[in-house]
């Protein structure tokens, strides 16, 4: 039971979390001349190098070590590997290429598609309300694709690709830090692979400025940082407290993307995130219908 104390900070745990990253865009700016998938290279090595430092601050090495001596079971941690790089590599493409406003979508449209893979891959049941919020979503992608004549493919990305991050994340019997770690460490290999290749080619920019270098070595600490925030929340708050503070991330985005790289906002473009925002109301709204409805016959 959560008591009244652990509340309070559970709610700056969260607020810290989402609004770091909120203001990731304003993080991979930064990278300027630095192609999208080295500084992902960078991000995955000094993760788990930073995150096996804090892994053994925190004594959590037991369910590690645990995971990685049955590697048959490591499937799943592997495609979760897979699925949160991918999100990486696209969403720091996305500021790169200063389309930041197609990233918020994609992490406002994320809750939504939690509801359609659980609908369509483990036969959840949905409520009509909720099937609503996912069919006023999928209108809102079309009109974008129909009016605009182009497949935001950056939106999709993040949104399926972080929402069957959650999906094969719920096979895995890691908690968030020691799994995050594990699946670094599948990738570290591949990392470093990618770093030796670049460094043979003189293509690297890791040695081009001591700036630079520092920014590549921060991802990993960036990384982390919001990840233990984030842990530290949802060991305080219920769920649906979680779920209402997560919007602030992408609305930050939103903000950023407006207001200091000045993106154009469209009609089109505009009318897609106003068919989002209803879809989230009436998802949210029905949401909290069922949890009053089970604390009632609780």
């Amino acid at each position: 039971m959560k008591t009244l104390d652990e509340t309070p900070k559970g709610v700056a745990y969260g607020l810290g979390a989402y609004i770091l990253w909120g203001c990731f865009p304003l993080y991979f700016a930064l990278f300027d001349g630095i192609p999208a998938w080295e500084v992902l290279t960078h991000r995955v090595i000094w993760s788990c190098l930073f995150l096996a430092v804090v892994i053994s601050l925190f004594k959590r090495w037991p369910p590690v070590i645990s995971a990685l001596r049955e590697p048959r079971k490591l499937g799943f941690v592997f495609a979760c590997a897979v699925f949160i790089a991918l999100n990486w590599g696209v969403y720091i493409y996305a500021v790169e290429t200063r389309q930041v406003l197609q990233a918020s979508l994609g992490y406002f449209l994320t809750p939504l598609v939690n509801i359609a893979l659980g609908l369509l891959i483990l036969g959840e049941r949905i409520s009509r309300t909720q099937a609503a919020a996912v069919g006023l979503a999928a209108v809102a992608i079309l009109y974008q694709l129909f009016l605009l004549g182009e497949v935001p493919w950056i939106t999709l990305l993040l949104a399926f690709s972080f929402g069957t991050y959650g999906l094969t994340r719920k096979k895995v019997a890691l908690d968030g830090l020691s799994g995050l770690f594990v699946e670094t460490l599948l990738l570290l290999p591949l990392g470093l692979l990618a770093l030796a290749w670049l460094s043979m080619l003189g293509a690297s920019h890791f040695s081009d400025t001591p700036s630079g270098a520092l920014l590549l070595l921060s991802s990993g600490v960036v990384t982390a940082i919001p990840l233990l925030a984030f842990a530290g929340a949802a060991r305080r708050l219920t769920l649906s407290t979680v779920g209402f503070l997560m919007y602030i991330n992408p609305t930050i985005q939103f903000l950023i993307a407006l207001l200091v790289f000045e993106e154009p906002l469209g009609q089109e473009t505009l009318m897609s995130f106003v068919m989002i925002w209803v879809a989230l109301a009436l998802y949210s709204w029905s949401a909290w219908v069922g949890r009053a409805r089970g604390e009632a016959v609780a």
